[in-house]
């Protein structure tokens, strides 16, 4: 690859959050110069996201990740057993209803209660809790992803950790204590202006958030809908625990959320958010910072949400402030400059969908922008960029919405909840929500009738023993060959170095091109290998995903 001598790096990332840590490395291992550049002189301690979906989890799997991340969930299983053997001890009395959490005077509301530890990931529903025992584990898009399981208790700090440490093995640099205060899209290139000194870079992503810098001096509008809900989320140590009740509960006031491991407190208010979280999350343009979040504060939302008069003595590293302010870019492009995960689009983080759809920005992003450098696609394919994530952004957008509308403590909301409560406290609905908050049923629309064609490739083994995704840490595509003769894996000879083409025993499906996002991109069950129809297909979505072959001979 020739590096642009114009150019310091060939892709300059703003923003070590997950999506932008995601993003480097797949650069890095589609051969870009890449580094990051980030605001933040330490990562940040503030609580956020506290697990991860199906895809994301099967992102780290792929590059070898898995491990690292099961340890991850094996330590937070363990405290959040702890906290619930606790709780059990403390609960207060009332009467409950099964599933439920407790409304204060002791009436439980349906949904909420307690999963057991080792029981299958859920999540859930405007603070219903989806009941493990009611999904459909047979359902063929959860049964085709399991193998990641034991990875999705991963919280965004310990995330962040994993990534680094994948980024820096990579040889990444990652500067810290970096602003972005210009940028001039040359054409070429983009000429960035920093508080460390100006940056000759190919391309510029904007990582780096809600309120991106990057976003406001490319222009970029950002419409949606106005917050009317201000969100705390916070690690505490608490004088009183008792007089809280494990799980989701609802007031006149809002709702708060308990656990599920010790001392994690969630309360969410309807105030139509205050002044300078509103502004902040609207402005086009730099003002003053958000307040840091207080004990206080945290203590007076919990207190009024609660009906209750606990006390809170401290603060267990930074809280978060929150809003169910719901933007996406109206671009996810301009010239050489784009944007991924939170600076493409905001939302409440209810249903744990945020840090997902950011790292499947990045994924879907990092080996098409690493095409466009190698030199080996045009910029063409960044089109599709915004064409296929699109679509799931604003899915996720009404998503988080719609658990607003039924989360307000007004008797209209409170009646929808009931609804909703039942609908989910059946088999078919609690099998839909779980499939859409996992991430396990999602698809882009490709080319080609084969039903796995678009979405993520499904648990593969091998004959070896091995699976088909571990033959591609280092990224790439991944060429499954199950024909008698290996009549797909030559034709995939002309573009070694692209794909990496595994063999196994003749099955179905006899072939799978799968994305280095994951994404399948060709499938074929024909058992008439000499079939025109398969190795036309094969070759078409070579052509259209991983370039023009290369003269015979060459390789890399």
């Amino acid at each position: 690859m020739t590096v642009n001598t114009k150019h310091d790096v060939d892709v300059t990332v703003v923003g070590a959050g997950p999506v932008g840590l995601v993003l480097a490395a797949e650069l890095a291992l589609s051969g870009a110069t890449v580094q990051v550049i980030e605001r933040l002189a330490e990562p940040a301690e503030a609580m956020k996201a506290g697990s991860i979906n199906v895809p994301t989890a099967e992102a780290l799997d792929r590059r070898g990740l898995l491990p690292a991340a099961e340890q991850v969930q094996r330590e937070m299983l363990e405290r959040v057993g702890s906290f619930a053997r606790k709780a059990d001890d403390q609960q207060p009395g009332g009467d409950q209803r099964p599933g439920g959490g407790r409304q204060p005077g002791g009436e439980q509301q349906p949904g909420g209660g307690r999963r057991a530890p080792d029981s299958p990931f859920t999540g859930h529903f405007a603070g219903m809790v989806l009941d493990a025992d009611l999904v459909d584990w047979s359902d063929a898009d959860l049964a085709a992803h399991t193998a990641a399981a034991g990875a999705r208790m991963v919280p965004q700090r310990e995330l962040e950790e994993l990534l680094a440490g994948h980024l820096a093995r990579l040889g990444v640099p990652v500067r810290r204590g970096v602003e972005v205060t210009a940028l001039e899209d040359t054409g070429d290139g983009v000429l960035v202006g920093t508080t460390a000194g100006p940056v000759r870079t190919g391309w510029l992503v904007g990582c780096d958030g809600g309120r991106s810098t990057v976003r406001r001096l490319a222009g970029i509008d950002f419409p949606g809908t106005d917050p009317e809900l201000t969100g705390h989320l916070a690690l505490v140590d608490i004088a009183d625990p008792e007089k809280l009740a494990d799980g989701w509960v609802w007031s006149t006031h809002g709702a708060y959320r308990y656990g599920p491991q010790p001392g994690r407190v969630v309360t969410v208010e309807f105030d139509d958010a205050p002044a300078d979280i509103a502004h902040a999350r609207r402005r086009s343009r730099g003002g003053t910072p958000i307040a840091p979040v207080t004990l206080d504060e945290v203590q007076a939302s919990l207190r009024r949400v609660s009906g209750t008069d606990v006390t809170l003595t401290a603060l267990r590293g930074a809280a978060s402030r929150w809003t169910d302010n719901a933007r996406q870019a109206a671009a996810y492009r301009s010239g050489r400059v784009l944007l991924a995960g939170d600076a493409a689009h905001v939302h409440s983080p209810f249903g744990g969908q945020g840090l997902n759809l950011g790292v499947g920005d990045a994924m879907n992003l990092g080996w098409k922008l690493g095409a466009v450098v190698a030199g080996w696609a045009s910029e063409g394919l960044l089109d599709t960029y915004d064409a296929e994530r699109r679509p799931l952004g604003a899915w996720v957008l009404d998503w988080t919405r719609a658990q607003i509308g039924v989360m307000r403590g007004d008797a209209k909301s409170a009646a929808l909840r009931e609804v909703v409560a039942d609908l989910l406290g059946t088999r078919d609905g609690t099998t839909y929500a779980v499939k859409k908050i996992s991430g396990a049923d999602q698809r882009i629309d490709l080319p080609g009738d084969h039903p796995l064609i678009g979405r993520y490739v499904p648990d593969v083994w091998l004959k070896d023993g091995s699976r088909l995704v571990d033959h591609g840490h280092n990224g790439g595509f991944l060429l499954l060959d199950r024909t008698p003769d290996g009549a797909f894996a030559r034709l995939a000879e002309a573009w070694a170095g692209r794909v990496t083409s595994v063999t196994d025993a003749h099955t179905t499906p006899t072939g799978l091109l799968v994305r280095p996002d994951g994404v399948v991109a060709w499938a074929s069950d024909t058992t008439d290998i000499g079939a025109d129809t398969a190795v036309t297909g094969l070759e078409s979505a070579l052509r259209r995903w991983a370039g023009a072959p290369k003269p015979t001979g060459l390789s890399g």
